[in-house]
């Protein structure tokens, strides 16, 4: 996310714990929507091959509509990948409604001034989050993608309806968990619905939706958190306000369409054919589906599927990427950025909490607009190793910075430089590549147990990183500490030279296929 490990700031008296939290309807019948039946009867497709205009030559207004046609082949999938998305904006949403006012439902639940009791009302989140990507894969196994995203919406509305109501800390943390529960499901279903629904030409592109969505459900936190300020009560508004996303969510999914992948493998050629044919279009059916059916053939449905499986070859080289990859991510230092750098705000006057986060949502915003662009014209892979030693860079110039003697207002510059170039690599190939390159990777009988295993890694990682990182800031100082996440970094990038292999521009059977034959390079 896939995913995003975002912490929204806030102006901390002093070095006190914290614990982070966090980082298309297909009704079985025949009938096309209005707007997939637009799609299908303007659908212009690319020519198979493609003459390269000389220097001199211009090209034609046919020409012109012709290549600007082409490129439009995302259309089709966007709404209801976008409808995926909406659930990383509720996790986005979920990370900034209860970071900022946290002090305000202490105060009025009783537990004001306790650390341990306000870490714990944000680490209960993660709790659920871990038992959440647990149970997702036997969850799409038996229900399909729609239903399953449309079920787990019922805890995260409950959750959010639970918490506004709180009037006692057990309310609260119920809540929370319920929340956690849905939001653990859904940061495994959204990549994975994207890279099955989205063309392979597009999937990458796509699949950036994920961190985007999660971008805006952050800055929208933000801003509906403004009155915050002024109404100690305001955090109640705030938690209803977080259930209406529920009910979107679960409404658009009533208009999206299932997997073809998951279709195919229940028996339901039919549906899986008229998916194929309103997203891909109906050149792309019978190759489509013989390639599914090769794969089923070969390696049996995921329905099947056990965990132990994951144990075999070559599930478990996907396995053992797909938690390498997360553990680097949250231990190169996300979490931990993010909350120190509302102190690096403060040195350069920025006391607002509220302003410091809305820079560093602007930054992982723009990263993220950036990784869509880039992702399919460039690769994972180099995205990913771009990402990381950008990242290693932007660690070793704060520890320049705060290490070296410099003229103060040179330190804190190259301080705020280095924060916001490291929010703006992470938001580029750390971020979205992580979540996307992992069922890529994975076939298609254990897809969901491998990213429900890795987001699992994820989940302890982002805990372990929120609860050791200030005891280490406080031990070893700051630069020791941010030296220790470029060193991260830096294995990061090395691990993604050596392990990931470039899935841009094929099939995900494609993929596997060479995966089991040994040939992918």
């Amino acid at each position: 996310m896939w995913v995003t490990n975002t912490v929204i700031l806030h102006q901390p008296n002093s070095l006190t714990r914290l614990t982070f939290s966090y980082p298309t309807r297909l009704t079985h019948s025949r009938k096309v929507s209005p707007f997939s039946r637009f799609l299908r009867k303007n659908r212009v497709t690319a020519l198979s091959t493609t003459k390269k205009p000389d220097e001199d030559h211009e090209l034609s207004p046919d020409e012109k509509l012709e290549k600007f046609s082409a490129d439009l082949g995302w259309l089709s999938a966007f709404p209801h990948v976008s409808v995926a998305s909406m659930a990383n904006f509720l996790f986005g949403y979920h990370i900034g409604v209860m970071n900022g006012p946290i002090v305000s439902i202490a105060r009025e639940l009783g537990f004001e001034g306790n650390s341990i009791l306000e870490g714990l009302v944000v680490s209960i989140f993660i709790a659920g989050a871990f038992i959440g990507s647990i149970v997702s894969g036997p969850l799409v196994d038996k229900f399909g993608y729609r239903r399953t995203f449309q079920i787990v919406t019922i805890p995260l509305i409950l959750g959010a309806l639970v918490s506004a109501q709180a009037h006692s800390l057990d309310e609260i943390l119920c809540g929370r968990f319920l929340v956690g529960l849905g939001i653990g499901v859904n940061t495994v279903l959204v990549p994975i619905y994207i890279s099955e629904v989205a063309p392979t030409k597009y999937r990458g592109s796509l699949g950036t939706l994920c961190q985007i969505g999660t971008c805006l459900g952050i800055i929208f936190s933000l801003l509906l958190g403004i009155p915050a300020e002024d109404d100690p009560h305001w955090w109640r508004t705030m938690l209803y306000v977080a259930s209406m996303p529920g009910f979107l969510l679960a409404l658009g999914m009533q208009f999206a369409v299932e997997s073809p992948r998951w279709l195919c493998k229940v028996g339901q050629l039919d549906d899986a054919k008229v998916v194929i044919r309103n997203i891909w279009g109906g050149s792309e059916i019978e190759k489509a589906v013989e390639d599914f059916q090769s794969v089923m053939k070969n390696n049996g449905s995921n329905l099947n599927s056990r965990w132990l499986e994951l144990l075999d070859k070559p599930h478990s080289r996907v396995a053992f990427i797909g938690g390498t990859l997360f553990v680097l991510q949250q231990f190169a230092g996300i979490n931990g950025v993010l909350y120190f750098s509302s102190i690096t705000f403060q040195n350069v006057g920025i006391t607002s909490g509220a302003q410091a986060s809305l820079y560093v949502g602007v930054t992982n915003f723009a990263g993220a607009l950036c990784a869509s662009y880039l992702i399919d014209k460039q690769g994972r892979k180099k995205l990913l190793i771009g990402s990381y030693l950008g990242m290693a860079v932007s660690m070793f110039l704060i520890v320049y910075s705060v290490g070296f003697p410099l003229d103060e207002d040179l330190s804190q510059s190259l301080s705020i430089l280095g924060t916001l170039m490291y929010i703006f690599s992470f938001a580029i190939g750390a971020g979205p590549v992580t979540g996307l390159i992992i069922p890529e990777l994975s076939s298609n009988r254990t897809r969901g147990k491998i990213m429900g295993f890795s987001f699992s890694v994820h989940w302890v990682c982002n805990f372990l990183v929120g609860l050791f990182f200030l005891d280490l800031v406080e031990k070893f100082g700051v630069g020791t500490v941010y030296a220790g996440f470029g060193s991260v970094s830096l294995l990061a990038a090395a691990f993604s030279y050596r392990f990931i292999v470039e899935t841009k521009g094929r099939s995900l059977e494609e993929i596997e296929m060479s995966l089991n034959s040994r040939d992918l390079s």
